[in-house]
């Protein structure tokens, strides 16, 4: 969930930058975003179809800037 609200966090500071100085923002327009919203909706309708209840969990993690962790290796004493 870190990840969600620090990238919501720097888009936003960056938004209220871009409003100070004037310049138009370089995002891509609504329905775009719309688009993309619709996508991911649709994956999950079909991964909840396949079986798998918990697709929403399932999705967002793999679509997330989550990384796995390895346990640190130990040389063999």
């Amino acid at each position: 969930m870190l990840p969600y609200l620090l990238s919501l966090g720097a888009g936003l500071a960056v938004g209220v930058a871009y409003g100070v100085i004037g310049v138009k923002s370089p995002a891509p327009p609504i329905i775009a975003l719309v688009g993309l919203l619709g996508i991911l909706a649709g994956e999950m309708a079909v991964s909840y179809w396949r079986g798998h209840p918990a697709v929403l969990s399932s999705l967002l993690h793999r679509k997330s800037f989550a990384v796995e962790r390895e346990a640190p290796r130990h040389p063999p004493a």
